[in-house]
């Protein structure tokens, strides 16, 4: 065992850093790399498929150690992640050539599965959730968040809805108190009906990704004071949350959690929404399979489910709000005829819908864009994508001002450009950035005096040593005069050993070569100087200026998130409304009786894949009163499950507030699909 004496600086920085975070693999930035050491070395270079080395780190001590290039970080986290490891990211917060001695180091961002930023590693239509579950009793707190677009939700339910909502979320990551013993919703298999509790003892393994948390974290009281903390408020009144303990123990653990996986920035929340699950139709998770909501249960082929059938956004945005529109279809009368009349204004409004779609498709991710301003992960393209999608509000606001625009006044409302914001992107950002921030060419010239004048300082001493070459030709007389740069000299005249005879007087000799000698002049050390200096400084102003212009746009967040939703929203209801047009769906009328009256319905997605004219519609007729079963008869193969599943379905997409395929539907709101 080497002693902690004999041990150099870097590998007892190293092991005080490894020590905080035991469970995680350490990649240590060393310049340009991010390193790895002893096991976490060894387990790098077998998951990774790279070279392991090792390196001298103190007296007789050579350490296994595995290396990624730090420009490349993304790719190697996105494959540590996907193999279930833990990643901790330890981060140079000095500058070397400014530190005496060791360079300051520490741990900035721990990845987890629930935690990522990283687009490799993110479906850009679907949410990446992090969940955290606390129960009591039979009670259960959910809380989930995706902190990638702020989205940031929590419910208290019955420990019977939990794997339905677990089912529809699809967790990434679920957070749990460690040290207790295995809660009994951890083995409810998530193919059994969520009423069925006969088979809690089944031991069933759960099917999404745990992380114990010290218990402490789900304490009410410590969990409130994280969740006040972070909002800045004085009550939990506010999120209507405060008569349900649980919500505010899960959320305050989700919360808690961000702040010690993100050491230097807290990803932006939205306001906690706190919601029931009996406001939604209950689908439980064989529900969900046999219907193929998501994905083909039979091939596993999402092109085959009923969202492929259904998703024509035209933005990430809209593809996950979509999303959650079916998985969570609506008890309420008043949203649905909401949702159903800004999807006719766009069936109706053909030249309308047209001009939003094409609209749409130029709207970046605003949501995911200022995830990454928050975390100080964007880059100079995202903000102009980011501008781009604010100023599609005034023409989408425009699109919804034709014929019949009552339908969407509630949306048109929530268009609202925020040209504070794209003003100033428009000033700041160079419209076509090139390599890295600081390299002089991502903020716009006019932006910054002191900038620009740096960059012409640059520019000019540049082209006077570019020149000088010639000019030092024609006054020396020597034709093979050279001018070079190097890191150890910097800017020098290189003279071949047949010319030294004719060397000018006021050339200063600093090093002799085999074949020459290289020269220096107080000139050419002074626009040396000019350009080092000039450089330098345009690095450390232009990422100041970028800095300083995220921090002003996420004064705006959200505003800008609220923008965000509402263009997810026009997106949604125009792409149903291109569905129904394309294949000839109509709008259902809902009421809150007891009947479901369907005329020549159609399965949308068999439909689809036969094609035009395959499909035979069919008729229904339930109603509790009259005819409250129907018996089916016939062969196999003659789609007697088809037809089950089509009724299923159009009550389901008349219920998420569309059109359906059929010529007439009657739908009496249904509480739950068996």
């Amino acid at each position: 065992m080497t002693s902690g004496s004999t041990l150099t600086p870097v590998r007892r920085q190293y092991l005080k850093i490894k020590n905080s975070y035991p469970d995680a693999v350490v990649l240590f930035r060393l310049g340009d790399f991010y390193e790895t050491f002893d096991d976490d070395a060894e387990l790098a270079s077998r998951e990774l498929e790279i070279t392991l080395t090792s390196r001298t780190m103190g007296k007789n001590l050579k350490v296994p150690m595995a290396g990624v290039p730090a420009h490349a970080l993304e790719t190697y986290l996105a494959r540590l992640i996907k193999k279930g490891h833990k990643v901790a990211i330890c981060e140079q917060l000095t500058d070397p050539a400014e530190s005496r001695g060791l360079v300051e180091r520490d741990v900035v961002r721990v990845v987890t599965p629930g935690t990522v930023l990283e687009s490799a590693l993110l479906e850009q239509d679907a949410n990446n959730y992090l969940a955290a579950l606390v129960e009591e009793g039979h009670q259960v707190g959910l809380a989930y968040v995706d902190i990638t677009t702020g989205e940031f939700s929590a419910t208290q339910m019955d420990r019977a809805r939990l794997h339905p909502e677990l089912d529809r979320i699809s967790p990434a990551e679920i957070l749990v108190p460690a040290g207790e013993d295995p809660p009994g919703w951890l083995s409810l298999p998530r193919q059994l009906s969520s009423s069925d509790h006969s088979a809690e003892a089944t031991g069933v393994g759960f099917p999404f990704p745990l992380t114990h948390l010290n218990p402490a974290s789900f304490d009410l009281d410590l969990a409130s004071e994280a969740l006040l903390s972070h909002y800045g408020i004085h009550t939990l009144e506010t999120f209507g949350c405060e008569g349900l303990p649980l919500v505010a123990r899960a959320a305050g653990a989700i919360v808690d959690y961000l702040s010690q996986a993100y050491k230097t920035v807290t990803p932006r929340l939205s306001a906690l929404a706190v919601y029931s699950s009996e406001s939604f139709m209950a689908l439980d998770v064989q529900t969900r399979r046999n219907l193929e909501l998501f994905q083909s249960g039979r091939w596993e082929n999402r092109q085959l489910s009923l969202f492929a059938s259904l998703d024509m956004t035209r933005t990430s945005m809209g593809g996950r709000l979509l999303r959650r529109w079916l998985g969570q279809p609506l008890l309420d009368r008043v949203e649905l005829e909401r949702r159903l009349g800004a999807v006719g204004y766009f069936v109706n409004e053909s030249l309308g819908r047209a001009r939003t779609r094409d609209i749409l498709s130029e709207v970046s991710d605003l949501e995911r864009i200022l995830g990454r301003i928050q975390t100080d992960t964007v880059v100079p393209r995202d903000l102009l994508g980011l501008r781009t999608g604010i100023e599609a509000a005034g023409p989408l606001g425009e699109a919804l001002e034709g014929h019949g625009s009552e339908e969407v006044v509630w949306l048109r409302a929530l268009v609202t450009p925020v040209p504070d914001v794209a003003h100033l992107v428009e000033g700041a950002i160079n419209p076509e950035p090139t390599g890295s921030v600081g390299e002089g060419n991502t903020i716009r010239e006019g932006f910054s005096t002191e900038l620009d004048e740096l960059k012409a300082a640059s520019r000019n001493a540049r082209s006077f040593i570019a020149a000088l070459e010639q000019r030092e030709r024609e006054r020396s007389g020597i034709r093979n005069l050279r001018v070079g740069y190097n890191q150890v000299f910097g800017y020098y005249l290189e003279i071949s050993k047949s010319n030294l005879d004719q060397v000018p007087d006021d050339y200063i000799r600093r090093q002799t070569l085999a074949n020459g000698e290289r020269y220096i002049t107080p000139e050419l050390k002074e626009y040396e100087s000019l350009v080092l200096n000039a450089r330098e400084r345009v690095e450390e102003l232009e990422k100041s200026l970028f800095k300083q212009v995220c921090a002003q746009v996420g004064n705006y967040a959200d505003v800008i998130g609220r923008l965000a939703g509402a263009i997810a929203c026009v997106d949604v209801v125009s792409s149903l409304a291109e569905v129904a047009v394309r294949y000839n769906y109509v709008r259902p009328s809902i009421n809150e009786g007891n009947s479901i009256t369907i005329k020549n319905g159609r399965h949308p997605v068999v439909e689809r894949h036969l094609g035009s004219g395959a499909f035979v519609p069919n008729d229904v007729d339930l109603c509790n009163d009259s005819s409250r079963l129907l018996v089916l008869t016939g062969p196999n193969m003659a789609g007697k499950s088809t037809y089950i599943r089509q009724v299923a379905i159009i009550v389901l997409m008349a219920q998420m507030g569309t059109f359906v395929p059929a010529d007439e539907a009657t739908i009496g709101l249904v509480e739950r699909i068996f």
